[in-house]
C-alpha cells in the first residue's frame, strides 16, 4: 500500500533536459501538481513554460548535473546523452535516479546496446563492432551505425557501395547485417520501482526516406495476434533483462518469414509512443513517472485506433519558424496538433506531432497524411 503518494508537491522531481519530451512529461502530470524542473543547455527550451523550475546548465557536464540534483528527490531523463558518472555518484549517496545510470549506459553506446542482447538471449540482426572504421568492410550492403551520438536518423546509414563506405567518419561504430524487413514494430514498455511491468499496444512504424526518422505511427499494428503478443512479450523481456526503472521504448523488426528481431531501445518516453496521450486510457508520458514514483501502473488499453505524424520542418528552410495550413486542420474531428515550441526551423527538425484518433485505423493514417501535407512550418 502506498502511504506517501507524492502529490501537491511532496516530492520534487528533476528531468535532464528540457526538450519536447520534458514538456509532455510536465504537461500530463501537472494536474497530480508533482513539482518537476527542468535542466537544460538552452535559455527557454520546449519545457521551460512548464516548469516549476528551468536551469540553465548542461546535462552532459559533471558539476552541472550535481548541483542541479540537490533540490530534487528523484530525477529523471530525456534524453540519454547525459552525464552518467554524476549520476553513478548521486545513485551512490542514495538519490533516487530513474532510470538508473547504468542501464542508460547500456543503450548510449550501440555497440553496448547490441552486446548486451547478445550476451541476454535477445533476438537481434548479426553484426560487429569495430573502435573505428574498418580498412576493407565486406558484404554490402550493410548498415552502418556510429556507436555514439546518432538521433532522429543521424548516425545511421545504409551502405550500398564502397564509395558509400569512403564518405563514413572514421568514429567507433556497429556493422549490422541488412535484414529483409517486412514491417517495423515498435513497443513502449514501463516498469515500475516494485518490479511491475506494462506494456502499450504495439505500433507499426513508417519511416521518411531521406531523413530516416519515423513519419508516421499507427495503432493497432497490421500484424497478427500472435505477433502482437509476440511483440509485447520480446520487448518486456528486454525491460526485465536491464531492471529498468521507468520508460523502455522498443523498436522491432519483423522480416519477411515472420521472424521478430529487436533493433535498439531507448530508456525514455518515445516518439513511436506520442498517440497514446489521445489513443491510450494512460499516456506514456504520465505513466513514466508513474514508474518513477513507484504508483501503480495505469491502463494502457486503446480507446481507439489511432495514427501519429511528425511534423518536420521543411527540406529546404532555416530561421525562425512559421506555420501555414493549419485552419482547415483545427476544425477537423478527432485531430490533434502539438507544436513543441522551437523558435527555430531547420530541415526534417521535428517540430511538432499530429494524432488522429478514429473507429478505422485506416481513416487516422490517411488523415494525418494528408494534413501533413497541407501543414507547412517553414523559416519567415
Amino acid at each position: 500500500m502506498h502511504t506517501n503518494i507524492p502529490f501537491s508537491g511532496n516530492v520534487k522531481v528533476g528531468i535532464l533536459g528540457g526538450g519536447q519530451l520534458g514538456k509532455m512529461i510536465i504537461d500530463e502530470v501537472m494536474r497530480y501538481d508533482i513539482h518537476v524542473g527542468v535542466l537544460d543547455p538552452s535559455s527557454n527550451p520546449p519545457a521551460a513554460a512548464y516548469a516549476h523550475e528551468c536551469v540553465k546548465g548542461d546535462f552532459r557536464n559533471y558539476d552541472d548535473v550535481i548541483a542541479f540534483a540537490k533540490d530534487y528527490d528523484v530525477l529523471t531523463i530525456e534524453i540519454e546523452d547525459v552525464n552518467t558518472e554524476a549520476l553513478r555518484k548521486l545513485q551512490s549517496e542514495g538519490k533516487k535516479i530513474f532510470p538508473q545510470p547504468e542501464v542508460v549506459d547500456i543503450f548510449r553506446d550501440k555497440c553496448v546496446q547490441k552486446d548486451f542482447y547478445n550476451k541476454n538471449n535477445i533476438a537481434t540482426s548479426a553484426y560487429q563492432n569495430h573502435d573505428g572504421k574498418p580498412e576493407s568492410p565486406r558484404g554490402f550492403p550493410f548498415v552502418w551505425k556510429a556507436a555514439t551520438g546518432g538521433y532522429d536518423g543521424k548516425g545511421v546509414s545504409v551502405i550500398k557501395s564502397r564509395a558509400d563506405y569512403d564518405q563514413l567518419p572514421d568514429v567507433p561504430c556497429v556493422i549490422e547485417q541488412l535484414v529483409d524487413i517486412d514491417r517495423e514494430i515498435g513497443v513502449v514498455v514501463h516498469r515500475n520501482v516494485s518490479g511491475k511491468v506494462v506494456a502499450f499496444p504495439p505500433v507499426e512504424m513508417e519511416f521518411h526516406p531521406e531523413a530516416n526518422l519515423v513519419e508516421l505511427v499507427f495503432m493497432p499494428a497490421n500484424i497478427s495476434q500472435a505477433l502482437m503478443d509476440q511483440s509485447v512479450e520480446l520487448a518486456c523481456s528486454v525491460a526485465r533483462a536491464t531492471g529498468i526503472v521507468g520508460t523502455l521504448a522498443v523498436e522491432l523488426f519483423m522480416t519477411k518469414s515472420g521472424e521478430l528481431l529487436v533493433n535498439e531501445c531507448a530508456p525514455r518516453v518515445h516518439n513511436s509512443g506520442h498517440l497514446s496521450i489521445e489513443a491510450c486510457f494512460t499516456s506514456q508520458f504520465e505513466q513514466h513517472m508513474r514508474a518513477i514514483l513507484d504508483l501503480p501502473l495505469g491502463d494502457t488499453t486503446a480507446i481507439l485506433p489511432a495514427a501519429m505524424g511528425n511534423v518536420l520542418g521543411d527540406a529546404g528552410s532555416s530561421g525562425a519558424v512559421a506555420y501555414t495550413g493549419a485552419e482547415d486542420m483545427l476544425q477537423a474531428s478527432g485531430l490533434y496538433l502539438h507544436l513543441y515550441g522551437k523558435t527555430e526551423t531547420r530541415p526534417y527538425r521535428k517540430m511538432g506531432h499530429i494524432t488522429c484518433i478514429n473507429k478505422d485505423v485506416e481513416v487516422a493514417r490517411e488523415t494525418v497524411r494528408n494534413f501533413r501535407k497541407s501543414f507547412k512550418i517553414h523559416a519567415k
